[in-house]
């Protein structure tokens, strides 16, 4: 299979060219510099000759976007609208990745692929926008993945932070107050690799680890996973840490369009996190500590 990912160095965009390749398929990668996915006619030329696409390219700068919520819409929406279109004129699946933020946060239980969209910040709403935008343009080649809580070795991330911080304060208050699934981008790309590979319905997935925590937990648990003591990591209310976005206090997905398209779900975001650590994920000293415009 050939396949093009946008948004190629970020942290996901790196392991899903790892992970393709690791499969066999031929990549394309190209990042922000590479390819403009604002652009429509440059998604469209980019796209031609490949059998499938993903999109792991994204405006995740979540305060940001409350005042540049145009520079938002124009990646997270148009751009992914863009590579959709683009997908389809190539007569190529198109995989592209959303986000838990597209819910309100207020639910009690999980939150099936079915579940209306209701954003509460301005990222939330462009890529909520993207969803609909990319399935419209493309209706029966388009995967929607969800994820949240991502760490991996290619990026900043909350994971990262944590050790960082754990190397100049004796203590790291974290909010105890917001649940969510943290994800291993290595997982993520593999999954994302399986549902490229099989013949699942076009549709919305949830890709993240399994299981639930809060931050304060996940804190804990990066602790641990990198030799530290995490009784280090103290909780804290989300009325702390006040921020210009909104963010949802429950986040977790539930991933029953998976097992509809045969197809099992992630594993326990612990044995994820577990194995992240055994691979190195959380050494900073190995692993580049900055964004690199993609997810």
């Amino acid at each position: 299979m050939r396949v093009l990912v946008a948004g190629a160095n970020g942290q996901l965009g790196q392991d899903l060219r790892k992970a393709l390749a690791a499969h066999g398929h031929e990549v394309t990668a190209l990042g922000r510099a590479d390819l403009d996915v604002t652009d429509r006619a440059a998604a469209v030329a980019a796209a031609s000759g490949h059998d499938a696409v993903v999109n792991a390219s994204a405006y995740t700068k979540v305060d940001d976007a409350e005042t540049h919520e145009d520079e938002a819409y124009a990646i997270n929406a148009l751009g992914t609208e863009n590579l959709a279109v683009a997908a389809a004129e190539a007569g190529a699946r198109y995989v592209t990745v959303s986000t838990d933020y597209v819910f309100d946060g207020h639910a009690t239980e999980p939150y099936a692929e079915d579940t209306p969209r209701d954003p509460i910040n301005a990222y939330g709403r462009t890529k909520a926008a993207g969803e609909e935008l990319a399935l419209a343009a493309h209706p029966d080649g388009t995967y929607i993945v969800r994820t949240a809580w991502l760490y991996g070795a290619g990026g900043a991330n909350f994971a990262k932070t944590m050790v960082k911080l754990a190397g100049s304060h004796e203590t790291v208050s974290v909010v105890a107050d917001q649940l969510g699934q943290p994800t291993w981008t290595g997982d993520l790309a593999e999954q994302i690799v399986a549902l490229l590979e099989s013949d699942a319905p076009s549709g919305v997935y949830h890709g993240t680890n399994s299981g639930q925590a809060s931050w304060f937990e996940f804190a804990k648990a990066v602790f641990s996973a990198a030799g530290l003591n995490p009784d280090r990591v103290t909780p804290t209310d989300s009325a702390t840490f006040v921020r210009p976005a909104p963010r949802p206090s429950y986040s977790v997905l539930a991933h029953g369009a998976w097992a509809k398209a045969g197809l099992a779900p992630m594993r326990s975001w612990e044995a994820a996190l577990a194995d992240a650590a055994r691979q190195g994920v959380l050494d900073l000293e190995t692993n580049d500590d900055t964004q690199r415009g993609g997810r």
